[in-house]
């Protein structure tokens, strides 16, 4: 008996663990040739996932790599350097920061410590240097502070305010910063020869966007048109996996148009804000996170509109 419960103990084990490994690492997916995400889960920040809860990327050239976003931790810039020693022994040459977010910008110490230079909008880096303090708290609560003693702030070498163009190894890059999405400092990085983008947190599919007192609802809408203007034909979001415009529309923008137009109809009729979580978003319930967001969305946006 004892063989036995040792075998199936043994077993829960395996299956745990297996489990585990598929539901919080983060993953490689190629999007182009030379070009690939990383995908972190669709859930929070955890000690599993060291912060990682989000989509990274990064571009081989014949000069060097290019990193677009490095991670919320050193733990999970690491990890995520692992990922593109699988792929090419290039050293990561450039890191861009697509945003305000820890995990668009904390990771940056461990690269910057192997030669990196790292990019990022004025915007970005402001509010990086104003959230820092949150964000250490944050992640602390939910990492464990004992995770974050190896993490420390590192900000852009090479700041812009709108635009910033660069080309290494061939490959030509775009930086835009069309204004505020999720966060102040949101940017895209496109790329013109391979019709690839990469949106940082202007982007969530699969789950839905968290709208915050950070954010702007209305301006995020036009920051979507400015980034579908180029018309990518492969979109890599902030959260989720690489996808085609017409998901990322459906998943980011359809959401923030309804949302602004549902809400302003019931500031017309004379709802106030203690009622609207309770307004139907039921059509994108499908997308994950879709209960705990929906009525502090809501919230956010209604004060928006009130303001404006």
């Amino acid at each position: 008996m004892k063989k036995i419960a040792a075998i199936i103990i043994s077993c829960i084990m395996g299956l745990s663990a297996t489990y585990a490994k598929t539901t919080t690492d983060i993953k490689l997916t190629k999007v182009a040739n030379n070009i690939y995400a990383i995908v972190g889960p669709l859930g929070n920040r955890t000690k599993a996932n060291m912060g990682s809860n989000a989509t990274f990327g990064f571009v081989v050239t014949q000069q060097g790599v290019v990193l677009i976003d490095p991670g919320a931790t050193w733990e999970g810039a690491a990890r995520i350097h692992q990922l593109i020693k699988s792929v090419t022994k290039q050293p990561v040459k450039i890191v861009i920061n697509s945003g305000v977010q820890d995990h668009r910008w904390l990771g940056n110490e461990y690269f910057k410590k192997q030669g990196a230079s790292i990019i990022a909008s004025k915007d970005a880096v402001k509010g990086q240097k104003e959230g820092l303090q949150d964000q250490y708290f944050r992640l602390g609560s939910l990492i464990g502070e004992k995770n974050l003693k190896k993490t420390n702030p590192v900000y852009a070498d090479k700041t812009f305010d709108k635009e910033y163009d660069f080309v290494i190894g061939g490959v030509t890059f775009r930086i835009v910063h069309a204004g505020t999405a999720h966060t102040a400092g949101d940017s895209f990085v496109w790329l013109p020869e391979q019709q690839v983008v990469f949106t940082g947190d202007i982007v969530y599919t699969q789950r839905m966007l968290g709208v915050s007192a950070h954010s702007n609802s209305r301006s995020w809408i036009k920051v979507f048109e400015k980034m579908a203007s180029f018309k990518p034909k492969h979109v890599v979001p902030g959260h989720g996996v690489p996808t085609t415009l017409a998901v990322a529309k459906k998943d980011t923008y359809d959401y923030l148009v309804f949302l602004r137009k549902i809400l302003k109809e019931y500031i017309e009729a004379g709802g106030g804000i203690e009622n609207v979580g309770k307004l139907d978003q039921d059509k994108f319930s499908y997308l994950k996170n879709f209960k705990s967001l929906r009525g502090r969305n809501a919230q956010q946006v209604f004060q928006e509109l009130e303001f404006e």
